[in-house]
């Protein structure tokens, strides 16, 4: 039987669903394409396993191949969909005041996934710098632009 850091596949898809899909959701804004993505990522988990150290790698390892099969997935979708069909800004509706994430759908991609894997991941800036291939001056730089672009979204001061 295959283990994946020490875990049965069964068990790695339970523990990590939930960050695998918002990461896929955060980045594509269409449930059926994070769905598309979330299953391609356990799929490459499956069929192909890296060498795993721990559970921090392996959580690591799956937010990263996610970003890249959303990547992918924006690639080949900017070639089979006319410009005009996309629109300005995601359409993202929350009922619950205090849930940001309709704030971080408006936002870039680099300053969302930084922001999300910061607040809602709760990694470190050495680790985003790590997961995103991004030094951590420049995760910073992000962090710090990303927080200001997200104030002026969700109703704070303009700066």
């Amino acid at each position: 039987m295959q283990l994946y850091a020490g875990m049965e596949f069964e068990q790695v898809v339970r523990q990590y669903a939930d960050t695998v899909f918002a990461v896929c959701v955060m980045r594509l804004n269409h449930t059926a394409d994070a769905e598309d993505c979330f299953q391609d990522v356990f799929l490459k988990l499956y069929t192909d396993p890296p060498e795993l150290r721990d559970t921090e790698h392996l959580k690591a390892w799956l937010i990263r191949v996610a970003i890249n099969r959303c990547k992918n997935c924006i690639r080949d979708k900017r070639r089979l969909i006319p410009f005009e069909a996309v629109p300005e800004t995601p359409s993202v509706s929350s009922d619950d005041d205090h849930d940001i994430s309709w704030a971080l759908m408006k936002l870039e991609l680099k300053y969302r996934d930084v922001l999300y894997l910061y607040y809602i991941e709760r990694y470190k800036v050495a680790e985003i710098g790590e997961i995103l291939n991004m030094s951590e001056s420049a995760v910073k730089n992000t962090l710090y632009r990303g927080r200001k672009k997200l104030k002026k979204i969700y109703g704070g001061d303009d700066e």
